[in-house]
């Protein structure tokens, strides 16, 4: 490509349609309304009931939004997802592994209670699907697997031993699927957000002593919003990035360099 024909298209997203698992609350609902303002149509699997909050977003963004009541550690359920897309909207081009889960506890009292779901649904999960989609990007020849790590996936992690293996994890398969797909033209790349202010951190920053704690190591100077995370996600999603591959690119504030 000559350097003269890069333009803002580059960044546009449009015919294309992807699978954002979760995608109809929190952190996946920025990650689907971050597609779909670029162009895509949003395929949504969720165990959450979906309220219409997210389908109105992507909706007035002139895209289409397809729900599936969905979990995904059922087997079979990945390959339902993916052909749910393919059937709904003619392709799946992209795929964000957005669905995740933190079980907290103290070392004498996580087990395999509390780890096996979590390696079910933040590991196998993200494969499964992956895998899945596999199937149509490779005779494609095109494809963008995007999945979400964490500042966990750098460093350890106290009450969750799971959380933090299965962040590892999920930067080990990342490495590994780009390592096999790159030579379909299908990028594998993860994003790892930092503290982000959501539903799931709201006791931390209602203590104060936590919350500067939290503060203290963001040179940012403050939480993350969600719409922080949307810029990422649309050029992971796009040609922009098609050069790439095997990347974790941490959304963080600076976390990660104090």
């Amino acid at each position: 490509m000559d350097i003269t024909e890069f333009n803002r298209d580059f960044f546009s997203l449009d015919g294309r349609n992807a699978v954002v698992t979760g995608g109809n609350t929190g952190l996946g609902q920025a990650f689907s309304l971050a597609l779909a303002k670029a162009g895509a149509n949003v395929f949504v699997p969720s165990v959450t009931e979906d309220d219409g909050t997210t389908r109105k977003l992507i909706e007035g963004e002139g895209r289409r939004m397809e729900f599936m009541a969905a979990d995904l550690t059922e087997p079979g359920v990945p390959r339902r997802i993916v052909e749910g897309c393919v059937e709904a909207f003619g392709s799946v081009d992209i795929v964000v592994n957005s669905a995740g889960i933190c079980n907290i506890a103290d070392v004498e009292q996580f087990g395999r209670a509390q780890w096996d779901p979590m390696v079910d649904i933040n590991l196998t999960a993200p494969f499964e699907l992956s895998h899945e989609a596999t199937r149509f990007m490779i005779p494609q020849r095109s494809g963008k697997i995007i999945n979400i790590a964490s500042m966990f996936s750098f460093l350890g992690g106290q009450w969750s031993p799971a959380y933090a293996a299965t962040k590892h994890g999920i930067v080990g398969f990342t490495k590994a699927y780009c390592d096999e797909l790159a030579q379909h033209n299908i990028q594998v790349n993860a994003i790892a957000p930092g503290y982000f202010a959501t539903k799931i951190t709201e006791a931390t920053r209602a203590n104060p002593e936590t919350n500067q704690r939290v503060l203290d190591h963001i040179p940012a100077g403050r939480w993350g919003d969600v719409a922080d995370l949307m810029g990422a996600t649309v050029f992971l999603a796009s040609r922009a990035s098609d050069y790439v591959n095997g990347h974790v690119l941490p959304v963080d504030g600076g976390y990660l360099v104090r």
